[in-house]
């Protein structure tokens, strides 16, 4: 079995979400296989489900004269801020199909999120950065340094619409921290966040395209898949159609 990756580079937030659509129908109409969209984004704010308004922290027009647009979304979380130097994943997979620690007729969303996290966890490690999850704090996060350090490097947070689905994670790597003053991260006030540029000792630094391949390396692992590029959203969709899985 395979996971599809297509790589979108950095695109407005408004046509990443269009792309994610599109995937997520295809994949829901059993069109194509389990997919990851990797991209990166202009700055922009999004609220999910759970978003408090009042956790952005700067007025309306600060924001629109630097451009930054404000999306509220069906993903689970709070306020989130994405930009340049920021890897996002979307990866669109059906939890009805074969997916490590499935028990019943398809795998919960609680325990997908936890093979995201060991992704990025898996990550971070090939950047010789530790990084762990927090009982009640949905993300991934650094802890050299005991408690009082720990910080957010990737936020997390998905929906599964029909069993499948969307949305998912953003790992900063390169990221210009200074933007999440703009915000309460997820909503949590007393934890900072941080990037794998900050973390990373000098012989271990990060870039983008080496975040986006150790990112394919542990979603192999952690899923057990081979991974296979597509060279665009239609290069995707020409491909075999595969049997969807029963419920």
């Amino acid at each position: 079995m395979v996971i599809q990756v297509v790589s979108l580079g950095r695109i407005p937030y408004d046509l990443g979400l269009a792309a994610q659509a599109r995937v997520v129908a295809a994949r829901q109409a059993g069109l194509i296989g389990d997919t990851v969209l990797l991209m990166e984004h202009e700055p922009v704010l999004t609220l999910g489900r759970n978003a408090t308004r009042s956790n952005i922290l700067v007025a309306d027009d600060f924001l629109q004269a630097r451009g930054v647009a404000v999306h509220e979304i069906n993903r689970g979380g709070d306020v989130t801020y994405h930009g340049p130097g920021q890897l996002v994943g979307y990866p669109i997979f059906d939890l009805r199909g074969d997916l490590p620690g499935k028990r019943g007729p398809h795998l919960g969303p609680v325990d997908f999120m936890r093979l995201l996290e060991e992704v990025v966890i898996r990550t971070c490690s090939e950047f010789r950065v530790p990084a762990q999850r927090i009982r009640k704090r949905t993300g991934v996060w650094t802890f050299a340094g005991g408690a009082q350090n720990e910080r957010k490097i990737a936020a997390l947070g998905i929906h599964v619409a029909r069993g499948v689905t969307s949305h998912g994670f953003a790992l900063n790597v390169t990221t210009d921290l200074r933007d999440f003053e703009w915000i309460v991260p997820c909503g949590i006030a007393d934890l900072g966040v941080t990037s794998l540029e900050q973390e990373a000792e000098i012989e271990h630094e990060p870039t983008m395209t080496r975040a986006a391949d150790f990112v394919l390396k542990s979603f192999g692992y952690v899923f057990g898949r081979q991974i296979v590029f597509a060279e665009s959203l239609d290069a995707l969709f020409a491909r075999v159609p595969v049997e969807q899985p029963t419920t």
